[in-house]
């Protein structure tokens, strides 16, 4: 099933179990079997989901109709006509639908069907887009559908009515994207005859069309080609980010196409790119992926690169949700409430689609009282708690939250992973330092999209070395003639030693002191000294382990009475 997962950080976004967070996921099994476009009617709140069927040319097509909430209020065939590009007029009173060999217009109340023009027949599929108060449509040139990857695509308009060849074309199923301020994208994906692929925007005002900034990718070497799935000019026109199959999600600067100066952490780590959308409102962007397993396939996360607000993750995994997101297979409500998304299942002959709605609401956290730790004496190899609270306003969540910690030493800083906060606001962070000296804790609460970040706070420990003990088992009279045999146990508390602990072993006697041979511990700790002493009278025999860099020393002495 799906899930939206609460994550704990803002630094690498981990794979997770599936658990249900602040946002809500309404899902519809779809009545189609293949995929081509979504649209998305703001004024009566319409979602329109498109069935390409390009398998033969006189199929049909169909238009899914869904209102909001996720109901589906009709169903549409494009009757022997195939069904691919949609787009909504700015008034939101027409649907146009791009066809095999026509461009339709539907009212979005009644759905009257109006045919705008026949135009070259398509057996590829067209995308459709408003821009400049015209429309823009795509019209590949093939004889199959095996041609499709590499066929000649066109770019047509309708240009104050009349159907139009703008004379801009290339090679391959271009990708168009109208965003604010009579500005248009043109993508190209990659296929055999374009093993670098361009990106352009275009300026559809005054009925014209006119190509601003453009970019390829590769380097030097051919490396960094674009690898396109979707693209999306940000609210205020600003951005343009891409779902790049190989590189994940750039983000640019719409102006020149320039890499932005702060750009999106990466996403999971075995996530593809797939899909991109900003809301409306300029708040969020949704990054949808192909996934497998717990990894998330969609993250909801602030529009704004330098927000390190932790994103909301969703995995879309079985026959209730789909397994990933489509290309093209997002778009947002006007007003940043609503988020739609198709996702498909692996075999690509199911599809679904997800209302999700993000929090409206960000509350306040804040970390309380001093971080404190157990055992008092913290020691290099042993576990050690560090334990604090943290606050939160507003309504419970649905689940719980997160901290991230980090321990700060001589070695550098090291990731701690993430604890949960219980419902009193307590955590405990779980460490086993390994070096003597100061250790900083820090603890982090990055936020997400109910909860606003908390200022960090540390805390800083002094690390010792470990513990080690001798015992020492001896007779108290032996004879000259029988020898001495002394038994022993050795401890080290900690770290494991690297290799077996060596003692020295000191006699001293009437006659004065001498260092006996060294004795090796064995594996269970336990160890054997065997004498033949040089004189009768007392005799202490003094057993002692130096220490290492995370180690105490230790000694143990035992006395033996020698008699003739």
């Amino acid at each position: 099933m799906s899930a939206a997962l609460l994550a704990g950080t803002g630094l690498t976004v981990a794979a997770a179990p599936a658990a249900h967070a602040a946002a809500s996921d309404t899902v519809a099994k779809l009545p189609i079997s293949s995929y081509s476009a979504l649209a998305v009617d703001n004024v009566h709140q319409r979602v329109f989901v498109a069935d390409s069927n390009v398998g033969y040319y006189l199929n049909s097509g169909t238009i899914a109709v869904y209102n909001f909430e996720g109901e589906r209020l009709t169903t549409l065939t494009t009757n022997q006509a195939h069904v691919s590009g949609l787009a909504v007029s700015a008034d939101g009173n027409k649907l146009y639908a791009g066809l095999r060999d026509r461009v339709e217009a539907y009212d979005t109340t009644t759905y009257e069907r109006t045919v705008l023009a026949y135009v070259s027949t398509d057996t590829c599929g067209r995308e459709v887009a408003q821009s400049g108060g015209q429309l823009w449509f795509t019209t590949p040139y093939a004889s199959s559908t095996s041609q499709c990857a590499t066929s000649e695509t066109q770019l047509d308009a309708f240009v104050n009515g009349v159907h139009t060849r703008t004379g801009w074309n290339d090679y391959g199923d271009l990708l168009l994207e109208a965003g604010p301020g009579n500005r248009m994208l043109m993508g190209q994906p990659r296929n055999a005859k374009a093993a670098d692929p361009f990106l352009a925007v275009y300026d559809t005002g005054d009925s014209a069309l006119v190509r601003k900034a453009a970019r390829r990718f590769a380097d030097g070497q051919g490396d960094g080609a674009l690898n396109l799935k979707d693209l999306a000019f940000s609210a205020d026109g600003d951005k343009v980010a891409l779902a790049d199959a190989g590189a994940g999600t750039r983000l640019l600067d719409s102006d020149d196409l320039s890499d932005a100066a702060t750009g999106y952490r990466a996403l999971p780590e075995g996530a593809t790119a797939s899909a991109v959308a900003f809301s409306g409102d300029g708040k969020y962007i949704a990054r949808g992926s192909s996934a497998t397993g717990a990894v998330p396939d969609l993250l909801v996360q602030p529009a704004d690169p330098g927000d390190s607000t932790a994103p909301l993750e969703f995995v879309f995994e079985g026959s209730l949700d789909g397994d990933r997101v489509v290309p093209r297979g997002m778009e947002w409500s006007a007003d940043g409430s609503r988020l739609f998304a198709v996702t498909t299942d692996t075999a690509g002959g199911q599809y679904w689609l997800h209302v999700i709605k993000p929090p409206a609401v960000q509350y306040d956290t804040r970390f309380t009282g001093d971080l404190t730790h157990s055992p008092a004496q913290a020691v290099a190899g042993e576990p050690l708690a560090v334990r604090g609270r943290l606050e939160q306003d507003g309504p419970a969540p649905a689940e719980p939250l997160k901290v991230r910690a980090t321990r700060t030493d001589a070695d550098g800083t090291h990731d701690l992973g993430t604890a949960t906060v219980k419902a009193d606001g307590t955590f405990t962070v779980l460490d086993e330092p390994d070096l003597v000296g100061e250790a900083t804790y820090t603890v982090s609460y990055l936020g997400d999209l109910t909860h606003r970040p908390a200022t960090d706070i540390t805390h800083t420990v002094t690390v010792g070395k470990a513990p080690t003990s001798l015992a020492l088992t001896a007779p108290e009279e032996v004879s000259m003639s029988d020898g001495i045999e002394i038994t022993g146990r050795f401890e080290a508390q900690g770290k494991a030693l690297p290799e077996r602990a060596v003692l020295k072993v000191v006699r001293e006697d009437r006659l004065g002191a001498g260092t006996l041979s060294s004795v090796t511990v064995g594996a269970d700790g336990t160890f054997t000294i065997n004498d033949i002493p040089r004189t009768r009278r007392e005799v202490t025999y003094t057993v002692s382990w130096p220490g290492d860099a995370l180690h105490q020393s230790s000694t143990a002495s035992a006395e033996v009475y020698v008699r003739r």
